[in-house]
C-alpha cells in the first residue's frame, strides 16, 4: 500500500468511498460492513462519508452510522483510520440533492455527525458544495469556527473552483487539509484544481474515480461502461483489472491525489486497494494520455 498525507496525518493512498452502501439499490447491511472490513484488512485507512449519504427522507447519517457500526465491529486496531465526513447537502428522499451552506447549518450538522460517528472530533470535515445563495466566505468561515472549537481536526472543500480554494485558504490556512472534485479519466476538468492542490499541498480526493471504466454509483443501474480502452488493453497484457489500472493512472497524476472509489461489494474495495502497487512504466503512462478524450 501507498500511502499521502492529509494534513498532518498519513492515510492509504486509495480510500474507500462509502457512499454506495446508503443510497439507492444500496445493499444489505451485512454486506455493507463486510465491506467496510474487506477495506481495513487491504489496508485502506480513509472512508469518506457524509451525512447526506442515504436513500429515503428521514435516514440523515445512515451512512456514517453504518461506518461507525463497521468500525465498532471491526476485530482489528482502527486508530490509524481517518473517517472524512461532509454537511451541506441534503437528500429529500425523492432522489433529488439539496445544498444548504448557511454558517449555522453546517455547524449543527458538524456536531451531529460527531456524535453519529461517536468522536469527540471529526478527523476531516469537508463542505459538501458551494452554496449558490450564501456568500462562499460565509460558509467557509463556519468551517473555520468549527476548527477553533476543536469540533474538527481539519477542514476540506468540495466541488469547489480554484478560485474558491484560493479563498478558502487564505481564511483557514493550515486548517484546511483537502479538495475533493471528480476527477477520473472521462472527466478531468478539475486539471485546474488539482495543479493548484498540488502547489499548495493539500490533498486532491478525487470522488467518482473510474469514470470512463466502471459505471458510477450515480449513473443508475442503466448506466453504461467502457470497454477495449487503453486501460483494458494495459490491463490484460498485466493480469490486473482495468479499474486497478485506472486508480494507478490516478496516482501517478500528482502527489497529493487519492483516489476515493466507491464500493459496496468486499472483492471491489480489495481490488482497488491494490492499485499502489501498480508502478506504470513511463512508456505505458504515455499510451494512457494518448488514449484520453479531449
Amino acid at each position: 500500500m501507498q500511502y499521502r498525507s492529509i494534513g498532518n496525518t498519513t492515510v492509504s493512498a486509495v480510500g474507500l468511498g462509502a457512499m454506495p452502501l446508503s443510497i439507492e439499490h444500496r445493499p444489505d447491511e451485512q454486506r455493507a460492513i463486510a465491506t467496510v472490513h474487506a477495506a481495513l484488512d487491504a489496508g485502506v485507512t480513509l472512508i469518506d462519508t457524509a451525512d447526506s449519504y442515504h436513500w429515503h427522507a428521514g435516514e440523515a447519517g445512515h451512512n456514517e452510522l453504518l461506518i461507525a457500526r463497521a468500525l465498532a465491529r471491526y476485530g482489528g486496531d482502527t486508530s490509524g483510520v481517518l473517517v472524512a465526513t461532509k454537511g451541506g447537502r441534503g437528500r429529500p428522499g425523492d432522489g433529488s440533492w439539496t445544498v444548504t451552506g448557511t454558517p449555522d447549518h453546517l455547524k449543527r450538522a458538524a456536531e451531529a455527525s460527531a456524535k453519529r460517528l461517536g468522536v469527540e472530533a471529526i478527523g476531516l470535515y469537508q463542505l459538501h458544495k458551494p452554496d449558490p445563495a450564501v456568500p462562499w466566505a460565509d460558509s467557509v468561515g463556519a468551517l473555520r469556527e468549527l476548527l477553533d472549537a476543536g469540533t474538527i481536526r481539519a477542514a476540506g472543500i468540495s466541488n469547489v473552483t480554484t478560485v474558491q480554494i484560493r479563498e478558502a485558504h487564505a481564511i483557514l490556512g493550515d486548517g484546511l487539509a483537502s479538495v475533493q472534485n471528480q476527477y477520473s479519466p472521462a472527466v478531468r476538468d478539475s486539471e485546474p484544481e488539482l495543479r493548484l492542490s498540488t502547489e499548495l499541498g493539500l490533498a486532491f480526493l478525487a470522488w467518482s474515480p473510474l469514470g470512463g471504466i466502471s459505471r458510477s454509483s450515480l449513473d443508475g443501474p442503466s448506466g453504461s461502461t467502457s470497454a477495449g480502452t487503453a486501460f483494458h488493453h494495459i490491463a490484460a497484457e498485466r493480469g490486473v483489472s482495468p479499474q486497478r489500472i485506472a486508480l494507478a493512472w490516478l496516482l501517478a497524476r500528482s502527489p497529493v491525489m487519492i483516489p476515493v472509489p466507491g464500493a459496496s461489494r468486499p472483492a471491489s474495495i480489495q481490488d482497488s486497494a491494490q492499485a499502489g502497487q501498480v508502478a506504470l512504466s513511463t512508456a505505458e503512462l504515455t499510451r494512457l494520455e494518448a488514449a484520453l478524450p479531449s
